[in-house]
């Protein structure tokens, strides 16, 4: 039996537009900072940072499922691959998040000054 090559050009294409205009939206809403999204806040944080962090974590999670070529594998694998990856990156931006509201909230409420 002879194995047929089979061209990937269309995929490879249809991952780089698809991620091209994620970041094309990320760096768009960079430039623009639209008001309705920079001054209303959720969480302690803006919702522009929370569109960014989502959109980053959606093309994080695309580029294992496309590059890694997890969507042809088992769900188990698929699970034992992404499901940690999404927990710790979920975790270290929890983390970051209150760490960053507790200095912040130490800065603006004390005599100490910012310095930086």
């Amino acid at each position: 039996m002879a194995h047929e090559h089979v061209s990937n050009t269309k995929r490879i294409w249809n991952v780089f537009f698809l991620l091209s205009a994620v970041t094309i939206v990320e760096v768009i809403f960079g430039i623009f900072k639209p008001e309705v999204l920079h001054h209303n806040s959720f969480l302690s944080m803006n919702l522009l940072n929370w569109i960014f962090i989502l959109l980053t974590i959606y093309k994080a999670y695309y580029i294992v499922w496309a590059f890694m070529h997890i969507e042809g594998e088992t769900s188990s694998l698929k699970n034992a691959v992404v499901a940690p990856l999404i927990f710790l990156i979920i975790y270290l931006v929890f983390i970051l998040l209150i760490e960053a509201d507790y200095i912040y909230e130490i800065f603006k409420n004390s005599t100490i000054k910012w310095n930086f």
